[in-house]
């Protein structure tokens, strides 16, 4: 959670800011967790540095554009996004942010149970 020291007990969980979480993120480390509760959901702030490196997922997700434009694909699909656009990606499906702004962090949720990988094709 992102400043909890001045926060009343209960609270941490309330209030999230895309500034206090986007500072915490690098190059190296361009994923912050900031919400968690099991495999219910998992909420990340998430700003890749020139390439988006990510690999399918086994949880379904939704990602929510803070901030940014660029051209986001999944699986052979290809749409431009900007602040406050909504995507969706289900669990194993290939996808990657493209051709992005270096001002681009979007919010990740991730929901529901792991789902095993489908059976390759034949």
């Amino acid at each position: 959670m992102s400043s909890t020291a001045d926060m009343p007990s209960g609270q941490a969980d309330l209030r999230v800011t895309l500034a206090d979480v986007a500072r915490r993120l690098s190059a190296e480390s361009p994923f912050e967790t900031v919400f968690e509760r099991g495999e219910e959901i998992s909420v990340e702030l998430y700003a890749p540095v020139e390439t988006d490196r990510q690999n399918p997922h086994e949880r379904d997700e939704l990602y929510i554009v803070a901030s940014g434009t660029g051209v986001f694909s999944r699986d052979e699909e290809r749409v431009p996004f900007g602040p406050g656009d909504l995507l969706y990606v289900p669990a194993h499906a290939p996808h990657r942010f493209e051709s992005f702004t270096g001002d681009f962090r979007t919010w990740v949720i991730f929901y529901g149970p792991k789902r095993p990988a489908p059976s390759p094709k034949s």
